[in-house]
């Protein structure tokens, strides 16, 4: 299993990577391994501002479907158009081509409150 240094982790199992005024957004490792083959990704709030800790889309696994909660406070740029007809990508490369939003963080100092790879390897037991 994948923890890139670098990143920021959630509990809720989301990562963000922050690059300049913008970031990308996805699930983990352990989260898209837990969920099994990832079938559909829906996010609907391109242009909308969503607080921390607040649903931003869903993703749907064969046996299941789980909200995507968003990391920290940001507005949604854009959703990765990769995962329209390859929403598999989240299984495959969860932390390359298969991020799900792009976003503009609206409070950076929210980031510092959020998991190091080594924190989330030792929330997850790993």
């Amino acid at each position: 299993m994948n923890f890139p240094e670098g990143l920021k982790y959630t509990k809720d199992h989301e990562w963000i990577r922050v690059e300049g005024e913008t970031a990308y957004v996805g699930i983990t490792d352990y989260a898209q391994e837990e969920l099994g083959e990832i079938v559909f990704v829906d996010v609907d709030t391109v242009g909308e501002i969503i607080d921390q800790n607040n649903i931003f889309g869903s993703i749907e696994a064969v046996k299941t479907v789980s909200d995507l909660l968003m990391p920290v406070s940001a507005e949604v740029l854009k959703l990765n158009e990769s995962l329209e007809n390859q929403p598999e990508l989240v299984n495959k490369d969860p932390y390359g081509k298969g991020w799900i939003i792009q976003v503009e963080v609206k409070d950076t100092a929210q980031i510092a409150g959020l998991l190091s790879a080594a924190d989330y390897k030792a929330f997850i037991g790993k």
